[in-house]
């Protein structure tokens, strides 16, 4: 699975493990993640993420 960088604070989000602190199950993809949801590290949005490996 695509993992996702923060480019704020450089916290990725990995679809494999999900965001426990958040209530994001493990499998779930970043496209699939809640409009709202924020990183949990800095608080960005989806739309300050981008696209790795």
């Amino acid at each position: 699975m695509v993992k996702w960088e923060c480019t704020v604070c450089g916290y990725v989000y990995d679809p494999e493990t999900g965001d426990a602190e958040s209530g994001i199950e493990p499998g779930t993809s970043f496209e699939d993640l809640p409009a709202d949801w924020t990183c949990p590290v800095c608080g960005a949005t989806k739309e300050e993420f981008v696209q790795v490996g």
